[in-house]
C-alpha cells in the first residue's frame, strides 16, 4: 500500500516537473509577443510622425524681397563667367556659398545672373584684374553655387560679399551678404541682419547658404 502511494506521489511530481517548463515557455513567449507588438506599434507611430514632419521650404510666399545695398567703390563690370573664384596663390579660408533665386511667389528663377566680388583675406580688392570676381547663371531650379574664400576686413566694414542679381528681362538687385557672429556686424552702418548667410563649418571648407527673393511675381 505504501509502495503504491509512493509510486503515485512520484508520478505526480514528475508530471508537475514536466509541465513547469511548458508553462514557463508559454509565459515567456507571450511576453516576447507583447514586446514585439509594442516595438511594432512604436515603429509605426514613429513612421507616421516622421511623415508628418515636412522639410523646411527654401521659400515662403510671405517672404519679403531681398533688401538692396550699396555697390561700393570697387565694382567692375564684365567679370569672367565662373563658379569658382579660387586661383593659385589665394590664401584664406575656403567657403562654398550656395542657394536659390525665387520670385515673391516662390517661383524659381532660371537663368538669373549673379555677379560676385569681394576683398581677399587681407581686405584688399583687385582693381586691376578680376581676382575674386566672377559671374554665373542659375540652373533650371534657380540654384547657384560659388566657391571662394571668406573675405578679409578693411577699415570701417565687417566681412561681406557683394553681389548683383538680375533675372532675365528684369532690373538689377545690388546687395551684400554678411556672416553671422562677426564682431564688426554691430558697428557696421550698412549691415542688415536680413542679409546674413546660414553658415556651418565642414572638414574642407565652410558652407554658407542664402536664398535671394526678387521683387517679381
Amino acid at each position: 500500500m505504501k509502495d503504491r502511494e509512493a509510486r503515485s506521489d512520484r508520478r505526480r511530481f514528475l508530471r508537475a516537473a514536466l509541465a513547469a517548463p511548458v508553462a514557463f515557455a508559454a509565459v515567456r513567449f507571450r511576453w516576447i509577443d507583447a514586446f514585439a507588438a509594442a516595438q511594432t506599434l512604436a515603429a509605426t507611430s514613429a513612421g507616421k510622425a516622421g511623415r508628418r514632419v515636412d522639410p523646411t521650404p527654401d521659400c515662403d510666399s510671405d517672404d519679403e524681397p531681398t533688401p538692396a545695398e550699396t555697390q561700393g567703390p570697387f565694382y567692375k563690370p564684365r567679370s569672367p563667367k565662373r563658379t569658382s573664384l579660387l586661383e593659385p596663390g589665394i590664401g584664406g579660408t575656403r567657403i562654398v556659398v550656395s542657394g536659390r533665386v525665387f520670385s515673391r511667389r516662390c517661383r524659381p528663377l532660371a537663368g538669373t545672373l549673379l555677379d560676385f566680388w569681394h576683398a581677399d583675406d587681407q581686405g584688399v580688392y583687385d582693381n586691376v584684374g578680376f581676382r575674386l570676381r566672377g559671374h554665373q547663371f542659375t540652373d533650371a531650379a534657380g540654384r547657384y553655387q560659388l566657391e571662394t574664400i571668406v573675405p578679409g576686413l578693411y577699415p570701417g566694414r565687417t566681412r561681406h560679399i557683394h553681389v548683383k542679381v538680375q533675372a532675365p528681362r528684369s532690373r538689377v538687385l545690388t546687395t551684400q551678404l554678411y556672416f553671422p557672429g562677426e564682431p564688426r556686424n554691430r558697428g557696421d552702418g550698412l549691415f542688415q541682419s536680413d542679409l546674413l548667410v546660414a553658415l556651418r563649418s565642414e572638414t574642407v571648407a565652410k558652407q554658407a547658404r542664402f536664398n535671394f527673393v526678387l521683387d517679381l511675381d
